[in-house]
C-alpha cells in the first residue's frame, strides 16, 4: 500500500473516532483551542504510527487514539497551567455551544459535562481528572484506564477514588429538572438585564457564587469569584448596567448540555451567562459569566454550528 493510502486509511480511522477524542480532550482541558491542537498532534502520532507498521496489526483503533489523544492531553496541561499562572481574574472552561431546541451538542454527544462541573475539575490533578473523565463520564474500565495512561489498576482505583470524593464533596448529585432550568435561567437573565434588583435578591442563593471571566479584557471583572447575595447582586448590576437591554440581543441557548443565555452586541458575542441551581432547583447557586473575546471566538449569532 502507498504512503498516501496509508495516510487516508488512518485519517478515515481518525474522523471515524473524532467526536469521541473530541469529548474526552475536551472534558480534560476545557479549552476548545487547546483540543483542536490535541486532536491534531493526535492524528499526526497516528498517522506516523500506521507509516511504521500495518493498521491490521492493531485489534483496537478505538482503544490505540484514546490513549495517544489523552497521552497528549496529559501534555498539554503543562501548558495550559503556564497560561494560567499569568491570567487575569478568574479562569472559566471556553464554552462549548449548541443550538437551543438541539437537547444533545454533537460534540458532546458520548457525555455532557457541565460547566459548573468543569469548574471542579479544574481544582483535580490532571492524571486524577483524566481517571475521573474516562470512568465517571465515559465509563471506562479502571483496567482499560490502567492501559490509557500506563498506571496499574490499583494506582487508578486510588486516583479514581481520590477524584470521585472531591467532586462529590463539591457537586450535589441532584440536578434539577431542564424544565427548571430554563425557567430559572430566563428569569435571572431578564432580572440581571433589567436590573430588577428585587428580583436578583429573590432567585439568587443567600450563598451565591459569581465567577466572571473576562481574561483582563473587558470591564467590569472581579478579581476573584464573589461570594454572597448583596455582593453578587451589585457585581451583576455593574455588568449589565455599562450596556443598555436594547444593545444587547439575548438569545438562549444550550451550553455544554444546560440551558444557558449568550449575549450579542450586534453580530459579536458579548457574553455567555451559564447559572448552577440550589438543589431545590428554586434559586441560582453559581453564576458562570464569560466575556473574554478569545474564548468566543465560537459563539456565532446563528443556531448553525460546526462541531
Amino acid at each position: 500500500m502507498s504512503e498516501i493510502a496509508v495516510t487516508e486509511e488512518a485519517t478515515d480511522d481518525f474522523m471515524d473516532h473524532r467526536e469521541l477524542l473530541f469529548s474526552l480532550v475536551y472534558n480534560m482541558l476545557g479549552s476548545v483551542a487547546d483540543t483542536d491542537d490535541v486532536l491534531q498532534e493526535t492524528w499526526l502520532s497516528w498517522t506516523a504510527r500506521a507509516r511504521r507498521s500495518p493498521l491490521d496489526t492493531i485489534t483496537n483503533r478505538r482503544a490505540y487514539l484514546v490513549r495517544i489523544a489523552v497521552n497528549h492531553a496529559l501534555q498539554r496541561r503543562a501548558t495550559i497551567n503556564r497560561r494560567r499562572e499569568t491570567y487575569v481574574g478568574p479562569w472559566l472552561p471556553e464554552p462549548l455551544l449548541g443550538p437551543a431546541d438541539d437537547p444533545v451538542d454533537p460534540a458532546l454527544r458520548a457525555e455532557s459535562v457541565s460547566l459548573a462541573m468543569l469548574v471542579v475539575l479544574e481544582s483535580l490533578s490532571p492524571l486524577e481528572r483524566a481517571v475521573f473523565v474516562l470512568n465517571e463520564v465515559f465509563g471506562y474500565a479502571h483496567t482499560e484506564i490502567a492501559d490509557i495512561i500506563e498506571r496499574t489498576p490499583a494506582a487508578v482505583r486510588q486516583l479514581a477514588h481520590r477524584a470521585r470524593a472531591h467532586v462529590h464533596a463539591r457537586r450535589p448529585l441532584y440536578e434539577a429538572h431542564p424544565r427548571v432550568r430554563r425557567e430559572a435561567t430566563e428569569r435571572f437573565v431578564r432580572a440581571a438585564i433589567g436590573g430588577d434588583i428585587a428580583s436578583l435578591m429573590e432567585i439568587l442563593a443567600p450563598d451565591v457564587t459569581v465567577w466572571t471571566d473576562s481574561g483582563g479584557n473587558r470591564k467590569p471583572a472581579g478579581l476573584r469569584p464573589v461570594h454572597g447575595r448583596d455582593k453578587a447582586v451589585r457585581l451583576i448590576n455593574s455588568f449589565a448596567g455599562r450596556r443598555r437591554p436594547q444593545d444587547l440581543d439575548l438569545r438562549f441557548r444550550r451550553v455544554n448540555g444546560d440551558d444557558a443565555a449568550v449575549l450579542f452586541e450586534g453580530d459579536a458575542p458579548y457574553a455567555v451567562m451559564v447559572m448552577d441551581l440550589t438543589p431545590e432547583g428554586d434559586q441560582v447557586s453559581g453564576v458562570y459569566i464569560v466575556t473574554n473575546p478569545e474564548k468566543l471566538t465560537h459563539v456565532h449569532k446563528d443556531e448553525e454550528e460546526d462541531r
